[in-house]
């Protein structure tokens, strides 16, 4: 079952889960809409690396973070440079707030994370078939952005960039493991001892 703007601050308000840093708890103002969240777009791009020598990508040797944190470039972006996301082109960015949907009896609850039609629109896909935010998972979300636009597409933090859809789990479910739980930054890593 989805959960109307109403609700999720119901829930917001019982602590039923968290989404940190949101600018208003008014289910009637930004960043509510009728039944999901806008999400804003965080301060720093990750650019997998696409010069020098081919580099390959085996998910059976091992973590996905490690090898984006070896493997790419963490670059800041400010509302007076921008990030310029050229036709074509792939990055990996997180959500300005962060999530916590801590499993702790029922109702429990999971996520969506869906673009936005207006960025959409524009021929910009913030995630890739993986919109799902499990039960149990805290920390920012990680979108998986590529331009297939004609026109490149300016990336400000802070921006409106994509919606979260919350819905109620049927059940308690078990913890179960995520390489991605508690993570900090969009290659997917965790602080020490994480």
């Amino acid at each position: 079952m989805v959960l109307s703007n109403v609700e999720i601050v119901r829930a917001l308000n019982t602590g039923a889960f968290k989404i940190k840093n949101l600018p208003s708890l008014d289910p009637s103002e930004r960043p509510f809409n009728t039944s999901a969240v806008d999400l804003r777009l965080g301060n720093e791009i990750t650019i997998p690396k696409s010069e020098g020598e081919p580099i390959q990508l085996d998910l059976r040797r091992g973590s996905i973070a490690k090898f984006w944190a070896k493997n790419s470039e963490k670059l800041p972006i400010r509302g007076d440079h921008p990030y310029v996301l050229e036709p074509h082109k792939f990055i990996l960015a997180n959500t300005l707030e962060a999530v916590d949907f801590p499993i702790t009896g029922n109702p429990c609850y999971c996520a969506r994370v869906e673009g936005k039609s207006s960025v959409a629109r524009c021929g910009v896909l913030v995630h890739f078939t993986a919109p799902t935010i499990h039960a149990g998972f805290n920390g920012p979300i990680t979108l998986e952005m590529i331009n297939f636009g004609p026109v490149n597409f300016l990336l400000f933090p802070g921006m409106a960039i994509c919606q979260l859809i919350i819905e109620e789990v049927k059940g308690c479910p078990a913890d179960a493991p995520n390489q991605f739980k508690g993570q900090t930054n969009a290659a997917g890593e965790r602080p020490p001892g994480g």
